[in-house]
């Protein structure tokens, strides 16, 4: 039974829309078109800044000296390379490259503009070199503090507050290219607040900017994290058990790296200096380059495409290597001080999960196995359930796996839910001022 508000005409439910709402929606709603816009094309440019230094680094400066880019040399001197570049970046630059990445939630406040600058230098330079990071972080941060500024500018009377939510939102879809992933993000944070209010009333403004973002994204890259997998058109009974296993063994492994994470980090700062430590995670990053081949570089979005394809060429001992260096790439990556979000690599490592299980285990359909694995890892680093759960059936492009996720998914949340948290939380002393 609908709640009665203590205003609401006798008959009308509480969360229906009054008249003042509807026109202050309507009254935002060119605003949050903006802020999805604003966010996909700012999304876009990085991403082709990130493409041409990628290429540079990676085909046309090797071509260029008659180097194979994929020799382990080459592997190790461009992220040894990077490591150094990103830390004097963040030593010198004006802005310091912004907030340490480990440190902040994905949703945070609003940096200042002077800062921007370098952290767009410092997140290019890192994704182009091979870090294992993805988009998220540094470009919602980006976006975040570009739109609080637009926004002041243009429309003053909208809370800086509301700009933050709304920028995620935009940049999330652009990032998915569907709103459908922000909605599901701000499901759970809109229902936390503003008690009396409708839900839809507080998702109408994320989800018009997610939309905007994705159409405008998808206009510009047609974004797609599905793979090339086989038909799944009919569940059996054993692959709820299947899906079940294997996203616990990846919550597992989520677990594990995300409590050696805070460790990890305190250590690399041992060193005190941003360019000693990032300069020696790029070393590290170079060698786990060598162990585990250039697929385990990069955010992994690619890759994993690479990796499905190919899954014929490599036995189960080469995929567990690959997740193995993949984890410890992540967990490097974010410790070091580079700039970027973990979800992306945590997919790449569920799918490559998944691919193990169906090498071991040939008659677990390939689509859910890697559902499982994509399903668990990201759940435990980003502990999002309905964000983990839109991934992993975004990356089968199944349908028909979904009732299947949504069991599996039950069991690994009892494991995750208390499980530590993949973010260094900096001493009460120190928040609000950048970290290297």
């Amino acid at each position: 039974m609908s709640r009665q508000s203590a205003d609401a005409p006798e008959g009308l439910p509480a969360d229906r829309p009054s008249a003042t709402t509807v026109r202050t929606l309507l009254g935002l709603s060119l605003p949050a078109v903006v802020i999805g816009v604003v966010s996909a094309l700012v999304l876009y440019a990085v991403e082709q800044l990130v493409h041409l230094l990628e290429h540079a680094v990676w085909s046309d400066l090797p071509g260029a000296l008659g180097v194979d880019s994929d020799s382990p040399w080459w592997i190790l001197g461009t992220l040894s390379a990077t490591g150094l570049a990103v830390g004097l970046g963040i030593r010198l630059l004006p802005g310091h490259g912004g907030q340490d990445s480990a440190t902040v939630e994905l949703v945070a406040p609003p940096l200042r503009l002077p800062v921007v600058p370098s952290l767009v230098l410092v997140s290019v330079i890192g994704f182009a070199g091979g870090v294992s990071l993805g988009p998220e972080s540094p470009i919602i941060a980006i976006n975040t503090a570009l739109l609080v500024a637009l926004v002041r500018r243009l429309w003053p009377a909208v809370s800086t507050q509301l700009v933050v939510m709304v920028t995620a939102a935009g940049t999330i879809g652009a990032l998915f290219g569907t709103p459908v992933a922000a909605a599901l993000v701000f499901t759970g944070l809109a229902g936390a607040s503003a008690a009396g209010e409708a839900l839809w009333d507080r998702l109408f403004l994320p989800l018009l900017a997610a939309a905007s973002g994705a159409v405008t994204m998808s206009l510009l890259a047609s974004p797609s994290f599905v793979l090339d997998l086989p038909g799944y058109d009919s569940v059996a009974a054993v692959d709820l058990l299947s899906a079940a296993v294997i996203a616990a063994v990846a919550a597992g492994l989520g677990i594990g790296a995300a409590a050696v994470f805070p460790r990890a980090h305190a250590m690399f700062r041992l060193l005190g200096s941003p360019v000693l430590y990032c300069t020696l995670g790029g070393v590290l990053l170079g060698v786990l380059g060598l162990i585990g081949g250039d697929i385990t570089l990069f955010k992994g979005l690619a890759q994993m495409g690479e990796l499905v394809a190919d899954r014929g060429d490599f036995d189960a001992s080469a995929i567990l290597l690959i997740v193995l260096v993949k984890s410890a790439a992540l967990v490097v990556s974010a410790a070091a001080g580079f700039r970027g979000g973990r979800i992306f690599p945590a997919v790449f490592t569920g799918v490559a999960i998944g691919v193990l299980a169906n090498a071991v285990f040939p008659g677990i359909p390939l689509t859910v196995a890697i559902g499982g694995g994509v399903l668990g890892m990201v759940l435990a680093i980003s502990k999002e359930g309905w964000i983990a759960l839109f991934i992993a059936v975004a990356v089968t492009g199944s349908i028909t796996v979904l009732p299947v996720l949504c069991i599996a998914i039950l069991p690994t949340w009892l494991l995750v839910s208390r499980a530590p948290e993949m973010i260094v939380h900096p001493p009460a002393h120190s928040r609000g001022a950048p970290h290297g």
